[in-house]
């Protein structure tokens, strides 16, 4: 029973992704060892959406590891226990509760013995910009906890890249990229537990660079972004967008600011979208939307918003055309709109 729920609920989540995004483009799942302790290591842009992104297609079965702040109640530790979410504690959350980390390297440690796969941030923050951001630490400290428990074991490493065309737009589009596994256990040295912790982030920060589109910030990073957007750069393709960059960031090349209206043109198809679901979206623009006060918390309310209101919606458009025709006529009604919906986020809407 609890294998089906979870596979419910996967399915569930999962169509409610592909109907919600205009495209999503997954590459390199092949490279996702089956039978191996594998760590999916992702760049971190859209929050909740990264996670559930990666938990619905990986072709395994990840654990979480989740800030803290977010067991809240007995209820919430209980589901999100259920659906393999593990606590992790930050310096924000007290000095005092850091060393609840401890247990939770020793299960991750175990977890990754039993050969199951574990998903964590290595940026260990969210953010837009189009970069990598320097690794933090923690992914090494559990990596070595994993080896100093189980000195024969070895983990995989995966790299994952998330490329949004505009994470915090609907509908939106992404490309995640999952690249080749890396043998943590080939860059540990037992002896000099910094260099090994040093050579992991590089090795991982690196394919990160390629699997995603990487402004150095050192460079004018909104000039650069601006001259990819006028050139109308496939933001899905990592790999010519990064070569674009090493262009435009060539010595001899104006790369200055060039300011990129991101004001969207009329379009009549956003217009009937809003006017068919017109309760749902003026609830979320008027009540929902200002509560948000992150753009990188944009993608993820809007999802969960949109997965409880629009079910809530369909069996209040059931129940009037039911009650005025019949139910027979209700049924086909909300299969119309829903249809006409998905057809809307999928080819017309901008």
């Amino acid at each position: 029973m609890s294998t089906i729920l979870y596979s419910l609920v996967k399915s569930v989540v999962k169509t409610g992704l592909y109907g919600y995004h205009k495209k999503i483009v997954i590459s390199g799942l092949e490279h996702i060892p089956k039978d191996k302790p594998v760590m999916f290591l992702p760049n971190h842009q859209s929050a909740l959406i990264d996670v559930l992104l990666i938990a619905t297609d990986c072709n395994r079965k990840p654990y979480f590891l989740t800030r803290s702040d977010v067991f809240k109640g007995k209820l919430l530790k209980r589901i999100f226990s259920y659906f393999q979410m593990l606590p992790i504690y930050r310096m924000r959350d007290g000095r005092d509760t850091l060393s609840n980390n401890d247990a939770i390297f020793n299960s991750c440690a175990e977890i990754l013995n039993r050969g199951e796969a574990l998903l964590l941030f290595p940026e260990a923050n969210h953010n837009l910009q189009r970069r990598v951001r320097p690794l933090s630490k923690g992914f090494t400290r559990i990596l070595f906890r994993t080896f100093e428990m189980y000195p024969a074991l070895d983990v995989q490493l995966i790299p994952v890249g998330f490329n949004y065309k505009h994470a915090a737009h609907f509908p939106d589009e992404v490309t995640i990229c999952y690249g080749k596994p890396i043998s943590a256990r080939s860059l540990f040295d037992g002896n000099d537990l910094n260099t090994s912790s040093i050579n992991i982030k590089n090795q991982i920060s690196s394919s990160l660079e390629n699997l995603t589109t990487h402004i150095l910030i050192d460079e004018d990073y909104d000039a650069i972004l601006n001259r990819l957007k006028a050139e109308k750069v496939d933001f899905l393709n990592p790999t010519s967008v990064n070569e674009k960059i090493k262009v435009l960031t060539q010595p001899g090349i104006d790369s200055s600011n060039m300011p990129v209206s991101e004001k969207r043109k009329f379009n009549l198809f956003s217009w009937l979208f809003a006017f068919l679901n017109y309760p749902v979206i003026i609830i979320w623009r008027l009540w929902v939307k200002p509560k948000v006060l992150e753009d990188e918390f944009l993608g993820t309310f809007r999802f969960a918003f949109a997965m409880i209101s629009y079910l809530i919606y369909m069996i209040f458009v059931f129940a009037v055309i039911a009650i005025v025709f019949t139910s027979y006529i209700a049924i086909g009604g909300i299969c119309i709109l829903t249809l006409l919906n998905l057809w809307m986020v999928k080819y017309a809407l901008k």
